[in-house]
């Protein structure tokens, strides 16, 4: 399964995640990550010095993910400016009650 307009795949299964409880929000394409994370924690009590590999690995993939998402916005924007500059500036603003 990919993700539209993303550059990583996803790699667990809805099966896989809905038999380890990885709630909907935490279900993207680092998730097959969460998943051994969730394990390692309830084995070790959720101590936080525990689990530390796993941690950083999750928090590195979600990380790269917000980063892309955020490079792909700022390509928007810049789409968004140079229509604008190429239409060029209205002589008479556009208001509000207009």
């Amino acid at each position: 399964m990919e993700v539209e307009g993303s550059s990583k795949k996803m790699i667990a299964t809805q099966e896989e995640m809905v038999s380890a409880r990885v709630p909907i929000p935490y279900r993207d394409q680092c998730a097959h990550l969460l998943i051994p994370l969730n394990k390692c924690r309830s084995k070790e009590f959720f101590l936080p010095w525990k689990c530390e590999d796993e941690r950083h690995i999750y928090e590195k993939c979600e990380y790269e993910l917000v980063m892309e998402r955020m490079l792909k916005m700022q390509k928007i924007r810049q789409e968004q400016e140079q229509k604008q500059q190429k239409q060029g500036i209205p002589l008479i603003p556009s208001t509000a009650n207009t």
